[in-house]
């Protein structure tokens, strides 16, 4: 009889560790798409101001017509993207595109002392950080989603689940590079 229970016993541990790794994978990836759409709703937000920030801009600096298009080309390029690794790249165009409208902004004082177009950017700059704070805690799920995939032995479980690494959220190679000051 004790011959018949131990390799009872260690397959019932197996078992339960197998079930506790699968459980594990699927609160993680849950987490993993409860960060992303918490961050969505962070960058809906900011899709919906940015037409009004644009429409004020465009009465004041009229010839800027190019970086107005961007954008707006931006805007809907990373509204309408589909998957986590298009939204990340369109996240980070748009990013861009915005600090080109500011930069324009700059340029015409009349502009920066409209309450409109200062309320916006105030709007703008509290999404902004909403959305990086957003973007950690993406960034924190992720992290710990990966190493479970990537870690002995839960990555038996992973590979025979298809539980895949997931995109962490990181900017642009360009955002990276130093900012060049001359005098």
């Amino acid at each position: 009889m004790p011959g018949f229970l131990i390799p009872l016993i260690v397959i019932v541990i197996i078992l339960i560790w197998f079930a506790a790794s699968y459980n594990g994978f699927v609160k993680l990836r849950n987490m993993v798409r409860e960060a992303f759409s918490t961050m969505d709703v962070y960058m809906k937000k900011r899709y919906d101001l940015i037409p009004n920030l644009v429409e004020t801009v465009k009465g004041y600096a009229k010839h800027e017509a190019g970086t107005l298009e961007k954008v707006t080309s931006a805007r809907n390029a990373a509204a309408s993207a589909t998957t986590v690794e298009g939204r990340i790249e369109g996240e980070n165009a748009l990013t861009a595109t915005l600090k080109n409208l500011f930069a324009v902004a700059e340029a015409y004082p009349d502009l920066k002392a409209n309450a409109n177009f200062m309320d916006l950017q105030r709007q703008l700059q509290s999404i902004e950080s909403e959305i990086a704070n957003s973007r950690k805690y993406y960034n924190a799920v992720v992290r710990d989603f990966n190493i479970k995939v990537e870690s002995f032995p839960s990555n038996i479980i992973a590979a025979i689940f298809s539980f895949k690494r997931e995109p962490m959220f990181e900017i642009a190679t360009e955002e990276r590079d130093n900012i060049k000051i001359q005098f």
